[in-house]
C-alpha cells in the first residue's frame, strides 16, 4: 500500500498510516426493489379476481397493503411495457398475453428503474493512484456481468403461469 494514502471518497475517509478507518456512512446494501414482487402480485390478482369483477387500483392497494399511487406507478409502467391494458373511468385491468408468455424477466425489465440495463452500478472514478482502485473495474466487471446474465437466464426461464400454478391450490 501507499504510505499515509487517504482515499476521501463520499462520506468515508481511510488512514492508512494508521490502520484506522473512519466511518460516517449508511451501509447501503443492494436489492431489488419491492417494485418487483408487487409487480407479480398485482399480476396474480388481475388473473384471479378479473372474471369476477374489476380490478382497480385501490382493491390492489388493499391486497398489497400499500399507497394506490404507488400501485397506479406500477401500472404505468407495465402498461408502458405492453403487458396489461388499463382501462379509465370505472376500471379494469387486462393481461395483454398468456401468462405463459409473460417471464419474471419481462416485469423485472418493466418496474426496475436500472442505468443502462446494468444491474450493478460501479462507484464513480476509483482512486487511480492506488493499487485496488485503478484495478477495481478490470477485477469485478466480467465477475458481475455473469452474475446478472444467470439471474437474468433465471427470471427468464420463469413465468406467471408458474405463480398462477402455485396459488391455485391455496384458494
Amino acid at each position: 500500500m501507499l504510505p499515509g494514502l487517504f482515499f476521501d471518497r463520499k462520506n468515508v475517509t481511510i488512514d492508512i498510516t494508521t490502520n484506522r478507518l473512519y466511518y460516517i456512512f449508511e451501509v447501503m446494501i443492494m436489492q431489488i426493489s419491492s417494485r418487483f414482487t408487487i409487480a407479480i402480485h398485482i399480476f396474480a390478482c388481475v388473473d384471479t379476481f378479473g372474471s369476477e369483477m374489476k380490478i382497480t387500483s385501490d382493491f390492489l392497494a388493499g391486497s398489497i397493503n400499500t399507497n394506490p399511487v404507488i400501485i397506479r406507478k406500477l401500472l404505468s409502467q407495465l402498461k408502458d411495457a405492453g403487458l396489461i391494458e388499463v382501462k379509465r373511468g370505472p376500471g379494469g385491468i387486462d393481461i395483454t398475453r398468456p401468462l405463459e408468455e409473460i417471464t419474471f424477466l419481462d416485469i423485472y425489465k418493466a418496474v426496475e428503474c436500472i442505468e443502462d440495463e446494468k444491474l450493478f452500478h460501479f462507484h464513480e472514478n476509483p482512486n487511480p493512484e492506488c493499487p485496488v482502485g485503478k484495478n477495481i473495474h478490470n477485477i469485478l466487471d466480467d465477475k458481475l456481468q455473469s452474475v446478472q446474465e444467470a439471474m437474468e437466464k433465471k427470471l427468464a426461464s420463469l413465468t406467471l403461469a408458474d405463480v398462477k400454478n402455485d396459488l391455485i391450490p391455496l384458494l
